[in-house]
């Protein structure tokens, strides 16, 4: 019930938004009311259905007895890897199964407050933040990769993590979610990798044009250069497969 009900204050939030003429108090406020539902939608759906899939990891394809004894191949190279992960469990509950060091520098974060934990109590949006849509963003994005099978590429997404003293400090971020399957073709787990562009996006404005265009070069390619990891990780380990189609949609 509460889901039909943020699904149709959401319906009419876009509706009395469309209407608007100007970007005034009254839209902003609208905006603001309309990302507030988006944001709980999704906080709902991830801890009572996650992805909303019924070949979730750990169902009747895959026994748990073999979880361990896949992810530990998995999670070997895992650890290696100097570029940031985090492994997600899409089933209801969305909860963080491993993130790596590289991963943990990046959001300010360790491994041992975070593994087992749902994803959106340990990243929330900032709720200083009246326009912040990361948490509705990261959520349609990870769906999509599970229901196309085929890594999905967020594009430049303000998404502010908390310190060590709980402060939200501003963060942007160009983000590929992958899923993973076993060799068998059976979805696992989402691998989520990130890559922070904070001080590009703010960078002084009188950045050097060259600079600007080879840093945007350099980030359109992180879907791919992505995909490609993730595939090699799953060599590696030997157990894992993600599949690496040419085009990787984007939001």
């Amino acid at each position: 019930m509460q889901r039909f009900v943020l699904r149709q204050n959401i319906a009419r939030f876009q509706k009395l938004l469309a209407e608007e003429t100007e970007h005034g108090q009254s839209w902003q406020t609208l905006q603001t009311l309309l990302l507030s539902a988006q944001r709980e939608l999704a906080v709902l759906n991830a801890a009572l259905s996650g992805v909303g899939m019924e070949f979730l990891p750990l169902g009747p394809h895959v026994r748990a007895a073999d979880a361990p004894h896949l992810a530990q191949r998995f999670l070997r190279e895992f650890e290696r890897s100097p570029h940031p992960y985090l492994i997600l469990d899409p089933r209801p509950g969305f909860r963080i199964v491993d993130i790596n060091d590289a991963y943990a520098r990046a959001t300010m974060t360790a491994r041992g407050r975070v593994v087992g934990k749902a994803y959106f109590d340990v990243f929330p949006d900032n709720p200083e933040d009246w326009s912040a849509d990361g948490v509705s963003k990261l959520y349609d994005s990870i769906r999509r990769a599970v229901e196309t099978g085929s890594p999905h590429a967020l594009d430049l997404q303000r998404y502010d993590v908390r310190d060590a003293d709980g402060h939200f400090v501003e963060r942007y971020w160009r983000t590929v979610n992958t899923p993973i399957f076993d060799m068998e073709g059976r979805l696992v787990y989402v691998l989520d990798h990130i890559e922070d562009v904070t001080r590009d996006v703010l960078a002084p404005r009188d950045q050097p044009a060259q600079d600007f265009i080879l840093s945007e070069r350099r980030h359109l390619k992180l879907p791919v250069r992505c995909c490609r990891r993730a595939r090699e990780l799953g060599d590696r380990a030997g157990a894992w497969s993600a599949p690496c189609p040419v085009e990787i949609t984007a939001q």
